[in-house]
């Protein structure tokens, strides 16, 4: 009977939940994507010590696994006026939980804040 439960049990979570909660899911990396805008006027060198400050980020929060950023080399003007980008990359969604409220990452805001005219976050599960 119990085993009658337990395979009860598995096809039910499959067919509530159409799969989508797979053991591949749930040990996937989380990655949070951010772009920044700066506000006209902002000097190059300003920009350059809130890149500086961002990547330096990855020693002082243990949860981020990966951290790189680029500069915008658009063809095609589709940026909006972003010119940075960042990737952190994370064992899962709780290293982003411990890495958003991190003093080390509150810091860093007040030091980008100022100079910041916008701003796109987009937080995901990596999928293969």
């Amino acid at each position: 009977m119990n085993r009658f439960l337990l395979i009860a049990t598995v096809v039910l979570t499959l067919l509530f939940t159409n799969g989508s909660s797979s053991i591949a899911e749930e040990t996937a990396p989380f990655r949070h994507f951010v772009s920044f805008q700066f506000k006209e006027g902002t000097p190059e060198e300003k920009k350059t010590e809130i890149v500086d400050a961002f990547m330096a980020l990855k020693s002082k929060i243990a949860t981020i696994t990966a951290l790189e950023w680029g500069g915008t080399e658009n063809i095609e003007p589709l940026n909006d006026g972003f010119t940075h980008s960042f990737l952190v990359s994370f064992k899962d969604k709780a290293g982003l939980e411990v890495y958003l409220p991190h003093p080390a990452h509150e810091e860093f805001v007040k030091l980008l804040k100022p100079h910041l005219e916008k701003v796109y976050v987009f937080d995901y599960t990596a999928k293969k």
